[in-house]
């Protein structure tokens, strides 16, 4: 599939994509569970966390000029080894200022190198290869979740918060650092135009792209509050959960690439957004623990279709524009996550029911946003080749 001079970049994009997933994974397995037995925190306080997280996410288009100075690989293996550091020290500081703080350093690493990841797989492969790529990096970020997931379900038989956080951030850093000394790049990429901008022409990835991320912020911020707080899961019963997701990932997100170049990414687009409409409607209104629980792990299946997003941006734009719309569209996907959180949070108070039926209406706008996909006839030929 890869030909000889692809294999570095993807072998180095592998290695991360796993290093941050592990990172993320345990941080998300066990920030709740911290929260809300360790730290005493309510779902006002969750809200204002999450939206905090957000806020590098919102400022990933500096990505562009941090390249300015430091090639985009490296950025990379910067980022997760950032990453590493805000996971290692959010054990230590058991208050609400101190895992604002160390939220603030993780989430700048993680959205770093989700933006560089999403840049260098764009700018690497085709697009009819950057589905299958995405797919299989997805696969494996799945695969490195359930280990994670594993390594803290044992660690959490005699292991405090503190020492699984360092645990964790620790092996992330290593790898972070490891990748700092590799360079997986070739010539015959165009040059990227490191400045900002928007265009008419993308109007639509804008679109779909916030949207996208308002979802987001319903799935993961409120959805396994609901789990904790609500249903009252503890932490072996959402790491349990954690791999039963992941191994469903590993398997379907490889399929999920062939699907999009063999049926195209409205249609996949429109499956994940009527997915979600009746999944956030039955959070709502759900009344037992396995409910809510399948319900979880349709939500992160259907999750893993926003990969199409991105393949439809890569078929419509110019290829000098991926690096510095990759880092657009990141703080695009966060503009409505620095806000939505902390309000959902208030609601949550009224009633918890209130961001779940909400993120049923992003549902229906979505899809509606999603029936306007079309292909230019050159982009839609590249793609069946």
């Amino acid at each position: 599939m890869l030909e000889q001079h692809q294999k570095p970049m993807f072998h180095f994009l592998a290695l991360l994509t796993a290093a941050s997933m592990v990172g993320l994974q345990g941080y998300t397995i066990l920030i709740n569970n911290f929260a809300v037995e360790t730290v005493q925190l309510e779902g006002k306080h969750i809200g204002i966390i999450q939206s905090v997280r957000e806020v590098p996410g919102f400022l990933a288009l500096t990505a562009v000029y941090v390249m300015m100075v430091l090639r985009e690989h490296r950025l990379a293996a910067l980022s997760i080894a950032l990453l590493g550091i805000g996971v290692a020290m959010t054990g230590l500081f058991p208050t609400f200022a101190g895992v604002i703080l160390t939220t603030l350093v993780m989430s700048f690493g993680f959205h770093y190198y989700e933006t560089t990841n999403q840049s260098l797989t764009l700018q690497y492969f085709s697009t009819h290869l950057s589905p299958l790529v995405m797919g299989k990096l997805r696969s494996l970020a799945a695969i490195s979740s359930i280990v994670s997931a594993g390594v803290i379900w044992c660690l959490g038989g005699f292991m405090g918060y503190r020492g699984i956080f360092l645990v964790v951030g620790g092996v992330v850093f290593c790898l972070g650092v490891w990748a700092l000394f590799q360079d997986p790049t070739h010539d015959s990429i165009p040059p990227q135009r490191l400045r900002m901008f928007l265009k008419r022409r993308y109007w639509l990835f804008y679109a779909l792209t916030f949207m996208s991320g308002a979802r987001r912020q319903i799935f993961v911020v409120f959805s396994m509050f609901l789990l904790v707080k609500v249903f009252h899961f503890t932490v072996r019963e959402m790491t349990l959960l954690f791999i039963v997701t992941n191994g469903i990932s590993w398997f379907i997100n490889p399929l999920i690439g062939r699907a999009i170049n063999a049926f195209g990414e409205r249609l996949l687009c429109t499956i994940e957004y009527s997915g979600v409409v009746a999944v956030f409607l039955t959070y709502a209104y759900a009344r037992s623990k396995g409910m809510v629980a399948a319900m979880y792990i349709i939500d992160y299946i259907l999750f893993n279709f926003a990969v199409a997003i991105r393949t439809y941006f890569q078929k419509i734009a110019e290829p000098q524009d991926i690096a510095p719309s990759s880092a657009v569209g990141f703080t695009i996907n966060h503009i409505a996550a620095v806000f939505l959180p902390a309000l959902g949070g208030y609601l949550w108070m009224i009633d918890y029911r209130l961001p779940f039926l909400g993120g049923a209406a992003l549902g229906v706008v979505s899809l509606v946003l999603a029936q306007f996909i079309r292909l230019p006839g050159r982009a839609a030929q590249a793609a069946a080749q």
